[in-house]
C-alpha cells in the first residue's frame, strides 16, 4: 500500500467499497480498480491480524515462563 494506514481505516474503506458495489454505485470502468483496491486491504488486514496474534502470544507466553519461574 502506497500510504500507511491502520486496521480501522482499511476496514472502513473496505465497508465503502462493498456498499459502493452492493448499491451499483460505481461504474464498470470503476469496478476493476475498486477490486484491485478490496484485494490490497484484505490482503493489508490479513497481515496485520497475523502479526498481531504472533506478538499477542509472544507476550502470554512471556508471561506464562515470568510466573513460572
Amino acid at each position: 500500500m502506497s500510504k500507511s494506514i491502520t486496521y480501522t481505516q482499511a476496514i472502513a474503506e473496505l465497508e465503502t467499497i462493498v456498499s459502493e458495489i452492493e448499491n451499483a454505485s460505481i461504474g464498470v470502468d470503476e469496478l476493476s480498480e475498486k477490486v484491485k483496491r478490496a484485494a490490497e486491504l484484505i490482503r493489508f488486514c490479513r497481515n496485520k491480524l497475523t502479526s498481531t496474534e504472533k506478538e499477542v502470544n509472544s507476550i502470554l507466553k512471556s508471561i506464562e515462563e515470568e510466573s513460572a519461574e
